[in-house]
């Protein structure tokens, strides 16, 4: 397993209390994170930003637990995709997490009856936003590494050499990887899926 030895130190040095480390933390993943999270708040800037300030505010008080086995702006992106979410439930709003679409059939149909107008067919919005926050449900639930080098590939449109890059694994490696993680997301959509029947089955019988 890979230590990132540089962000280890650089988080003990930000556990010593060094007013420089300090600043080069924030100089170096708040404009990071900024885009991060905007790209996943309809592109609203205010939104983004304080998404992003409530990450660093986060991540600071949870520093002592950071273990180094992934880079540090890889954990902090695993906190502002959690703080999004929360940011996104209490505004009542949920971002098009367009993903695997080509892989689950189910998400496919979801996001193809988008494009009925809405003012003609009022379902289809309930529909649309329902199926969003199922898929953005399953992203969350994923560990850390699965929903970055899924969120990289089909919302970012990375490629997997960068990828690669990214994470300073090999090529067949990052497929690998890439592979793991539409499985664990295919599972977890239809655990999330699976769920939801069996409950309205059983409101209908009772």
């Amino acid at each position: 397993m890979a230590i990132y030895l540089h962000d280890k130190g650089l988080v003990k040095q930000l556990l010593g209390g060094d007013e420089r480390a300090f600043d080069r933390f924030f100089e170096e993943n708040f404009a990071r994170l900024y885009r991060f999270a905007l790209a996943r708040l309809s592109d609203d800037p205010d939104a983004a930003r304080e998404v992003a300030q409530i990450t660093l505010t986060r991540a600071i008080r949870k520093l002592h637990t950071y273990r180094a086995e992934s880079a540090l702006f890889t954990w902090l992106c695993a906190i502002c995709r959690n703080e999004t979410s929360d940011w996104l439930r209490k505004q009542c709003r949920y971002h098009e997490h367009v993903v695997l679409t080509e892989d689950f059939p189910e998400v496919q149909a979801a996001v193809d009856s988008y494009h009925a107008p809405e003012e003609d067919q009022p379902d289809r919005q309930y529909q649309r936003v329902e199926a969003l926050r199922l898929i953005q449900v399953a992203l969350d639930r994923l560990p850390a590494k699965y929903g970055n080098v899924l969120e990289w590939k089909y919302i970012e449109g990375r490629s997997v050499k960068e990828i690669s890059a990214r994470l300073h694994i090999g090529h067949e490696a990052t497929q690998s990887l890439l592979a793991r993680a539409k499985r664990a997301f295919g599972d977890v959509y239809s655990s999330i899926i699976n769920a939801m029947n069996e409950r309205a089955h059983g409101l209908v019988k009772s």
